[in-house]
């Protein structure tokens, strides 16, 4: 298996661990392997207010996998890391480029 089904493949099973589903809010696992976009989206309704937010947002460009949203407590980068993706392919990518040389991770 190349590196690209391998990180496709575990970023799949990272995020599905992660889908919660409340009375009336719900999260929902999309991927798009086409363009290597992958998100939890939380759709639903808390009481009178509509809640639609981006919880995770993966997406791989040039072999890097860029966190471009990450609200999990503990951060999806640990996920990642734990099932055997090194910290210089992953991209904290909502960082500014000029924080992202003070994190443990890739740069871009």
């Amino acid at each position: 298996m190349d590196k690209l089904e391998r990180y496709r493949g575990i970023i799949e099973q990272a995020l599905s661990k992660h889908v919660y589903n409340f009375s009336d809010v719900t999260d929902k696992v999309l991927f798009d392997r086409q363009h290597d976009n992958y998100l939890i989206l939380r759709q639903g309704w808390k009481g009178s207010n509509r809640v639609q937010s981006i919880v995770v947002h993966l997406e791989i460009l040039n072999g890097k996998i860029w966190v471009q949203e990450d609200w999990l407590e503990h951060g999806i980068a640990t996920d990642l890391e734990e099932a055997g993706i090194p910290k210089s392919d992953i991209v904290l990518g909502f960082h500014p480029a000029y924080v992202r040389p003070h994190t443990e991770y890739a740069v871009a």
